[in-house]
């Protein structure tokens, strides 16, 4: 938790480089930093919502994170985990900055249910609102305020407004900081980040100044000197003041004349006065009765010019406020204590030192967790972490070594917060170990080496965040592509890695599966070594241990000759699965990295979760490969050349499960025309693909026959039933006579054809439809009679090109029918790209798509 001091990198040039040298200035000139920039609109922000904390993110040079630059009114340390997301995590800044939209979790339920993974990492009660940040209209980072669970509740309507005047505020500072010379590229673009987050305080109430007067002494003569400062806590005006001790003690109560008396003797014996305490007298303004100040005295003695004299030079300050409060906390029968913002001990009373068994001396300025060896239970520091981050007020029990119990109490702010600790009674079921109420003595020595008995501690915050995150990602990735880009995507933010390589064996060789950040040709030579070459990746995965080097001089000792790149420290994990050898992942540092005890646990445990997501993957690309296949061969490699038509079809598979599915077309010549047919088998799985074909080949059997349309269907319908297939289907079938345009159709529950006219008007065409195929065996399906007229353009289409996760169908088949109506019909495979293009680009498609496109001539 002890991190050092940060200097951000700051604002990037357009090339890349820090334009300050790395200082974190601009290169245009500007002495600004970014925290110049942001800091006052953060903490506008903050007070504007009735937060207690804010953070602003920005992106990264490379823009794949989200990276921490300024935080106020929250450790920085509580946030380690935090300081570097991935823009495509399931996170709520991530999701604001992606979705260029203000998101607002007024409590831990809200943040819960939206965003589970980012509750693993920070169990604890708050609300939280995340506005983006922009830069000449660009999104580039997110504007964070941290609001307790406990206030008032705060609509959500209410957030955006209230951020607003901030956010325009950072946005104008940004742009402004960044603003190049003309023809040096937008603002926007100049805006990254890459370093730490910088720390700022929030304004702190104020208080009575510290006073603090000069004085020179000479014990010789009992000659004195005093600046303005410490006549003024005398209360001796200057023209009052005759240069002597005397007139000093005039103004000490009498009760206290021998502690500045004895100060002298301090002086001689020791060479120095430490904090001698003594009033002096406040006269009143009117009648009433004089009062009294307590002043400290401190100095140490210097000789004089000749060597003889001894004179003492010292400081008077004013103790009104804070010797009185360490008095008033002294005679107290708990034990109180302070820690600043980071969790460092800055104050404890005796009774906090007797309680604790731990000094004073010991405790200031550390963490007491790690002092006192029985508080090293890492569910302890989260007490800590909970008020802090939540803001109220948090009790806890713990069981002294010596047997008996303690309650502790803590009060936050957003500057620290402020202990209680005292005896207790046993918890219920618990056994005190010594008398209830009993006070604890100081800890005995092999008390003190081992924790008292309990549950095992808890695994901290920041390795359990980086497992759950990656195990939900990875159980959402299905091909190797996925698992690839989910380790690239979690694992370089997380850890600051620059680069990264993951490799997979095959017949006793490694092959790159993906890389990130390698200079282009790097790995070239690594490609297809076998596993007896004396490389580290090939090492880890033959050992099954993880590789961990901390600079390029412990690389090159163990491995001599290794090619090495610009990076400074690796790690190279072995990927396992169920005990079978899948690969290795290579990590690389751009700076000499230190790999702490938790750092190289959850790595290890990272890599795990990566192999047995590679395995799976693996797996599934092989079926899914034979899958299409099958697919592939059901669907028409070509449709028939019928005079007077031009027909063409186009196929999508859906992006979710396998990504094959149950839809078909065909065009099917007849003794009185042709068959348009199109379906749509219910499931996404090589079971719906083997159904489709069946269906494909009976329609195409029965049609053959020249069956009339309906009993074309009802033969199918009836087919599909004895199958007991256990799945149901959609089909549209129109027999049309090229000759003369005249069509018969039948819908068995499918989305209705669209028409285009030879004028450009488009239309849905009202069929009267039947029940599903394989719903009713007996289900009986009327025919409709059309004309097409020549210039006319018949779209058949599966559901999955008009149905949109969050709009109904309707909406779906308008967008289709408006496309064909204004798309030129000069060439129908134009067409049908224009109609499939939105569906092609979706990044999701939960349906696969399929669309027969006819032209009548």
């Amino acid at each position: 938790m002890d991190e050092s001091a940060a200097v951000p990198d700051g604002p990037r040039s357009p090339e890349g480089r820090s334009g300050g040298g790395g200082d974190g200035r601009v290169g245009t000139g500007d002495t600004g930093r970014i925290e110049d920039a942001l800091t006052a609109p953060l903490i506008e922000a903050v007070r504007d919502l009735g937060g207690y904390g804010g953070l602003v993110y920005l992106r990264s040079r490379d823009r794949r994170s989200l990276v921490l630059a300024l935080v106020t009114g929250v450790p920085r340390s509580l946030l380690r985990t935090w300081w570097r997301v991935p823009v495509g995590g399931a996170l709520p800044m991530a999701e604001a900055y992606r979705r260029d939209e203000t998101l607002w979790l007024p409590d831990e339920r809200a943040t819960m249910v939206r965003f589970p993974h980012f509750t693993a990492g920070l169990p604890y009660s708050f609300g939280s609102a995340y506005r983006p940040v922009r830069a000449g209209g660009e999104v580039v980072g997110v504007l964070v305020v941290l609001r307790s669970a406990a206030r008032s509740p705060l609509d959500a309507d209410a957030v955006e407004p209230a951020l607003r005047p901030a956010g325009q505020l950072m946005e104008e500072r940004l742009t402004r900081l960044a603003a190049g010379p003309p023809g040096t590229g937008s603002a926007a673009y100049r805006i990254e980040y890459d370093g730490e987050p910088v720390g700022v305080r929030l304004p702190t109430p104020a208080v009575q100044p510290v006073r603090v007067g000069l004085i020179d002494w000479d014990l010789d003569t009992d000659r004195c000197t005093a600046d303005d400062e410490a006549l003024a806590l005398l209360g001796i005006g200057r023209a009052d003041f005759g240069g002597t001790m005397a007139d000093i003690e005039a103004r000490v109560s009498p009760d206290d004349l021998h502690e500045l008396r004895a100060s002298r003797h301090d002086a001689l014996t020791l060479g120095r006065v430490r904090c001698r305490h003594f009033r002096v007298r406040d006269d009143p303004a009117g009648d009433e009765e004089a009062g009294y100040r307590p002043v400290e005295l401190w100095g140490h003695l210097v000789r004089g010019g000749t060597g003889s004299d001894r004179i003492l030079v010292g400081a008077l300050v004013d103790a009104g406020s804070g010797f009185a409060a360490a008095e008033a906390a002294e005679r107290l029968p708990d034990g109180l204590f302070s820690l600043d913002q980071d969790g460092r001990l800055t104050y404890a009373n005796r009774r906090c030192e007797e309680l604790l068994g731990g000094g004073r001396e010991a405790l200031l300025g550390r963490y007491p967790w790690e002092v006192i060896t029985w508080l090293r239970d890492p569910a302890y520091e989260d007490r800590y972490r909970a008020a802090m981050l939540s803001q109220e007020q948090v009790s806890f029990l713990v069981r002294h070594p010596a047997g008996n119990w303690l309650s502790f109490v803590l009060y936050p702010d957003v500057h620290g917060l402020t202990g209680r600790v005292h005896p207790t009674g046993p918890p219920s079921g618990a056994e005190a170990g010594r008398e209830a109420g009993s006070a604890a003595g100081p800890v005995p020595e092999a008390a003190a080496v081992a924790p008292p008995p309990g549950p095992v501690a808890a695994a901290r915050a920041g390795a359990l965040y980086h497992v759950v995150q990656m195990a939900s990602v990875l159980t959402q990735a299905v091909t190797v592509e996925d698992v690839c880009r989910a380790v690239s995507e979690q694992l370089l933010p997380a850890f600051d890695v620059r680069e990264l390589a993951l490799y997979t064996v095959r017949e006793g060789r490694m092959y790159l599966l993906w890389e990130s950040g390698y200079p282009e040709g790097f790995l070239a030579p690594f490609e297809g070594v076998t596993l007896d070459t004396q490389l580290p990746g090939v090492h880890a995965l033959t050992t099954r241990l993880p590789l961990f080097f901390e600079s390029p001089e412990d690389l090159s000792l163990a491995y001599p000759g290794i090619i090495l790149d610009r990076m400074s420290a690796w790690s190279f994990l072995p990927l396992i699965a169920s005990g079978h050898p899948v690969g290795s992942c290579i990590l690389g540092w751009d700076t000499p990295h230190r790999f702490t005890a938790d750092e190289r646990s959850a790595l290890t445990a990272l890599s795990g979760l990566a192999a047995q997501a590679l395995e799976r993957a693996r797996l599934y690309d092989a079926e899914s490969a034979v899958a299409r296949g099958l697919q592939e061969g059901l669907l028409p490699h070509r449709l028939p050349a019928v005079e007077g038509l031009r027909t063409t079809g186009r196929y999508l598979p859906g992006t979710q499960g396998m990504a094959i599915g149950g839809d078909w077309y065909d065009v099917i010549t007849t003794g009185r025309g042709v068959a348009l047919v199109i379906g749509d088998v219910e499931g996404h799985s090589v079971g719906a693909a083997a159904v489709m074909g069946q269906l494909r080949s009976a329609v195409h059997a029965f049609a053959a026959s020249e069956w009339p349309p309906q009993e074309v269907i009802t033969h199918t319908n009836r087919h599909l039933a004895e199958l007991e297939a256990d799945v149901c289907a959609t089909c549209c079938y129109i027999e049309l006579d090229p000759r003369t345009g005249r069509a018969f159709a039948v819908r068995a529950g499918h989305p209705p054809p669209l028409l285009r006219h030879p004028d450009g008007h488009a239309e849905p065409l009202d069929l009267v439809g039947g029940v599903m195929l394989g719903v009713q065996p007996d289900a009986v399906y009327p025919v409709t009679a059309l004309t097409l007229a020549p210039g006319s353009v018949l779209a058949l289409y599966t559901d999955g090109l008009v149905e949109q996760p969050g709009t109904d169908i309707e909406t779906g088949i308008e967008e289709v029918r408006r496309c064909l109506a204004d798309t030129p019909s000069d060439s129908v495979d134009h067409l049908a790209d224009q109609l499939v293009r939105t569906a092609r680009r979706a990044r999701e498609r939960p349906d696969d798509v399929a669309l027969l496109l006819t032209a009548y001539r």
